[in-house]
């Protein structure tokens, strides 16, 4: 009895000092990491760091934390960021967001406010922590901009490595209840009104890049896409559907080459809507309005299109007809 009590007294202690040790090391990783953006000239503070949950949990609480890269301009702050993993097992982390959190771009600010937003990540268990797959949940999100409010009843992302792949990724992103700000001063050929929400709004994809999701991605450069395969792209609105499929291979400089497939149903209201919107600049959109008009004469049907969205050289075109430059798929 006393040499079990004692293997256990023995085991409590290696155990204790075994978490005190991982709780000091994911605290120094942590300010070097953040000592480092400081370092390349970022913006990267928090008001306090905290590390918690003995015995088997290492709970990390970020609190005010303020990240901003001078590089490409995007900057994100919130009240407060929390890393969750298990002592024993600290590739696999769930990472908590708080209700409302602000993101910026060069171009514009947005409040972003979200119910119960949480992910989980498991990375490879090394020193470079390389993406293995991850999922992306959250309740009802509304997103605020300078053009309005954006809302959604439910976001849903799943991203995994292909099967024997070390940067060849799927994703699937799916949102529930998508509706975005509802553009003045709209008329549809179709009649009537807009719903409030989209009634579908997914994408499938497979995505090969240069290099793999790692610490560097942060650290260094963000991986670049090399090859898309676009299984489906999907958006219904109403009396409005839109469809893409194919496959692009992206060179060096981000320009596509390949083909997609797209299958637009009351596509005259489609761009009417995404010029209302200013979803899409008038240097793109007046092109193709032209090309699908004449493809509409000569296919006889006014209201549904299948045509090849064809990529080369830099260029894009619409079946027969060229629309310009093609656009630089780049990740900054």
């Amino acid at each position: 009895m006393k040499r079990l009590l004692v293997v256990i007294v023995v085991a409590g202690a290696l155990w204790s000092g075994y978490w005190v040790v991982a709780m000091r090391g994911a605290m120094a990783g942590f300010e070097a990491w953040f000592a480092a953006r400081r370092a390349e000239g970022w913006q990267a503070d928090y008001a306090a760091l905290t590390v918690r949950g003995y015995p088997n949990r290492i709970d990390t609480t970020f609190d005010r934390p303020a990240l901003a890269d001078p590089e490409t301009g995007l900057a994100w702050e919130a009240p407060f960021f929390q890393i969750f993993a298990l002592s024993y097992k600290p590739n696999h982390i769930i990472a908590v967001w708080p209700d409302i959190q602000r993101f910026s771009t060069p171009r514009a600010k947005y409040m972003i406010s979200s119910a119960d937003m949480r992910a989980s990540l498991v990375m490879a268990p090394d020193p470079t922590l390389a993406l293995q797959r991850s999922n992306l949940v959250a309740g009802a999100i509304a997103i605020e901009g300078p053009d309005g409010t954006t809302t959604l009843e439910g976001l849903q992302a799943a991203v995994g490595l292909s099967d024997g792949a070390v940067q060849d990724y799927r994703i699937a992103i799916n949102s529930d209840g998508f509706a975005p700000p509802a553009p003045t001063g709209l008329t549809l050929r179709t009649g009537g009104r807009l719903p409030h929400r989209f009634d579908a709004l997914r994408a499938d994809l497979s995505v090969a890049f240069d290099k793999p999701w790692d610490l560097t991605a942060l650290e260094e450069r963000r991986p670049q896409p090399r090859t898309i395969r676009l299984k489906l792209a999907e958006a219904k609105w109403g009396e409005l559907e839109l469809a893409l499929a194919g496959q692009l291979a992206v060179d060096a400089a981000g320009r596509p080459n390949g083909r997609l497939t797209v299958k637009a149903r009351n596509w005259r209201d489609i761009i009417a809507l995404a010029r209302a919107g200013r979803w899409l600049p008038a240097s793109w959109l007046d092109p193709i309005e032209e090309a699908l008009t004449l493809t509409a004469q000569l296919s006889g049907n006014s209201q549904t299109l299948d045509l090849p969205l064809d990529f080369k050289n830099g260029t894009m075109s619409l079946g027969p007809f060229p629309l310009g430059a093609a656009p630089v798929l780049q990740i900054r």
